[in-house]
C-alpha cells in the first residue's frame, strides 16, 4: 500500500491527498496517453537531497513531445513544483511521482481536444524489490512475453500505456513464485525487466543492453558513469539468455530499484548465488552518490 503524504499538487496548486481525483472519462484512464517520472530523494547531510532531478524532468518533456503532449508548464515551474511537494509534505526522503496526462472532454482515440493535465505526488517508499533482495538478490524467470518491438511502441518515452506490457510480464513472474521478470526483445535477446535495465558482469567486464528497445534508465547512465571512473570496462551491447545464465554477477537497476542484485534466473544460480565483488561496490558507491557522501558526483544532486 502506498503511504499517503499530505498533499498532491494538481495543475499549479496543493490538495488534499485524498480529493486529488481525476473524472472517470480521464482519456488517460482509458487510453494510457500519459507520461510519467519517477524521482527520488534521499535524506542527505546538507538536506534532503533529490537525486538528478534535472535527468527526470527532461525526460519527462521528452516524453511528452514523443506522444505528442505540450505540457502547459516549464521545466523549471515543473522542477520547482517537485521540490515544493517534498517540502510540503516534509519528506526527508521519498519517492516522487511527477506525471502528465490527458484528462477527460474528449473519447475515442483521437486525442485532439482532450486537456493536458499535470500532478505531482511525493510518498515514503522502501526498497521496491524488498530489503532482502537488495541485501542477498532476487530471482527472477524469463517471461512469455517480449519487450516492445522498437517500432510498435516509442520505447524511449516514459508512456503509461507502454506499462501494460510489464504489468503482464511482472504478473506471471509474481504468480509463479518468482521476484522480477526478464523480457527479451522480438530478437530473442535480453532487453529489460519489467520497470529496470539489466546488467551481466564477466571476468570483471560490466556488460548491459544497449538503447535499442530499452527505456534508457538514468540510474543506468548513472551506473555506466560510475563503473567506468572505477575503471572497470563497459560495454552497451546485446547479450543472450545463456550468456547471462554463466555470467559472474548480474543486477537490475531503476529509481525504485536503486542497484538491485539477481542470485538466480530461470532456477539457474548466477555466479556465487549472492551479491559478488562488483555488485556490492558499485551498489555500495550508488548509495553514497545519493546521499551526497562522495564529492565528485555532489552535481547530481539538488537539495530542498
Amino acid at each position: 500500500m502506498v503511504e499517503k503524504a499530505d498533499k498532491i499538487w494538481m495543475d499549479g496548486k496543493f490538495v488534499d491527498w485524498d480529493k486529488a481525483n481525476v473524472h472517470v472519462l480521464t482519456h488517460a484512464l482509458h487510453y494510457g496517453s500519459a507520461v510519467f517520472e519517477g524521482i527520488k530523494a534521499y535524506e542527505a547531510k546538507k538536506g534532503t537531497a533529490i537525486f538528478r532531478l534535472r535527468e527526470h524532468v527532461n525526460r519527462l518533456f521528452d516524453s511528452a513531445h514523443i506522444l505528442g503532449i505540450k505540457v502547459p508548464f516549464s521545466k523549471s515551474e515543473i522542477s520547482q513544483a517537485i521540490k515544493e511537494t517534498v517540502k510540503v509534505n516534509k519528506l526527508k526522503s521519498c519517492y516522487i511521482r511527477p506525471i502528465v496526462f490527458l484528462g477527460d472532454g474528449q473519447m475515442g482515440l483521437n486525442p485532439v481536444g482532450c486537456p493536458v493535465k499535470c500532478a505531482i505526488a511525493a510518498w515514503s517508499w522502501g526498497a521496491y524489490l524488498g530489503e532482502e533482495g537488495m541485501a542477498k538478490g532476487i530471482r527472477m524467470r524469463t517471461s512469455s512475453f517480449n519487450r516492445h518491438f522498437v517500432n510498435s511502441m516509442m520505447t524511449k518515452a516514459k508512456i503509461s500505456g507502454n506499462y501494460v506490457n510489464s504489468i503482464l510480464a511482472k504478473y506471471e513472474a509474481v504468480k509463479q513464485g518468482f521476484d522480477e521478470a526478464l523480457m527479451l526483445d522480438t530478437e530473442g535477446y535480453v532487453s529489460e525487466c519489467t520497470g529496470e535495465n539489466i546488467f551481466i558482469v564477466k571476468n570483471n567486464v560490466v556488460k548491459t543492453t544497449p538503447n535499442t528497445s530499452i527505456l534508457p534508465g538514468i540510474t543506468r547512465a548513472t551506473i555506466i558513469q560510475i563503473a567506468k571512473d572505477m575503471e572497470h570496462e563497459v560495454k552497451e551491447e546485446r547479450f543472450t539468455r545463456d550468456e547471462l545464465y554463466i555470467a559472474d554477477e548480474c543486477f537490475l537497476t531503476g529509481t525504485a530499484a536503486e542497484l538491485t542484485p539477481v542470485r538466480e534466473v530461470d532456477n539457474r544460480q548466477i555466479g556465487i548465488g549472492k551479491p559478488g565483488p562488483v555488485t556490492k561496490k558499485l551498489q555500495e558507491t550508488f548509495m553514497k552518490v545519493v546521499k551526497g557522501q562522495i564529492k565528485e558526483y555532489e552535481h547530481w544532486n539538488e537539495y530542498i
